[in-house]
């Protein structure tokens, strides 16, 4: 596994793309820098981080043999392998807000952004960029709660130890793909669902509120939601939120 190491670059995630498609990659080659000047989530969303403070890195991961319409399945390992870590490491009460967020409690602990290249309606490869709030304490420019390791455990972590730990599990979790052990993937994504079977408030994208019962993942990714009416409607990135 080769690991790159950068001082400050505008977005690991564009970095290692580049870098793809200029030269040929070893599996899990990966990029990770001190500072990200625009690190970017989903939908055009930026990922805000300290200088120095947290891990922030992409990794290039390609395919046996991974079909598109199983991209979900690709969310869910990468999902579970970093609340995996957490929780081995003592962060509780961690839950997975669709459809990559890491939540410990309600406060937001990791982001995942995942970038496909796609042929003959399979997934080559992926760009998979990860950020970990590790070392920060404060969060005053974040859109929404925000925790660290540190703040939830009171300790400050070696940055490189965890980095590969982090490396290590997502390396596990993606061979699970590569063989086709989708059902222990979906299993134990719906298992960390954040508020999934729990009567809850949403917001579509026109703003309107409504009431409704997480239920579940589409086949093509998106979120079941239970209507008030009995009615069951799919929703995709943006298109809903917790109110």
């Amino acid at each position: 596994m080769k690991i790159i190491k950068l001082d400050a670059i505008d977005s690991t995630n564009s970095f290692l793309k580049d870098l793809s498609r200029n030269s040929t990659l070893e599996n899990f080659t990966t990029v990770v820098s001190k500072y990200q000047t625009k690190g970017r989530g989903q939908q055009g969303d930026y990922w805000i981080s300290a200088d120095g403070k947290n891990l922030t890195f992409s990794t290039f991961v390609s395919f046996v043999s991974l079909e598109l319409h199983q991209h979900k399945y690709l969310n869910f390992a990468i999902s579970i392998a970093i609340l995996e870590v957490l929780k081995h490491l003592g962060v509780v009460n961690l839950k997975i807000k669709w459809p990559n967020d890491i939540l410990a409690g309600n406060d937001k602990i990791s982001g995942i952004l995942i970038e496909n290249s796609i042929k003959n309606k399979k997934i080559q490869s992926s760009v998979i960029g990860i950020g970990i709030n590790v070392n920060q304490l404060a969060f005053p420019i974040f859109n929404r709660n925000a925790t660290s390791l540190k703040k939830c455990l009171q300790k400050d972590f070696d940055l490189k130890e965890l980095l590969n730990i982090f490396l290590k599990k997502i390396q596990i979790k993606v061979n699970l793909l590569n063989i086709g052990d989708f059902d222990a993937l979906q299993e134990q994504y719906l298992n960390y669902l954040y508020k999934i079977n729990v009567p809850t408030t949403f917001k579509d994208k026109e703003n309107v509120l409504f009431m409704g019962i997480i239920i579940g993942i589409s086949n093509n990714g998106k979120l079941r939601i239970r209507l008030e009416n009995d009615s069951i409607k799919e929703f995709g990135i943006k298109e809903v939120s917790f109110a």
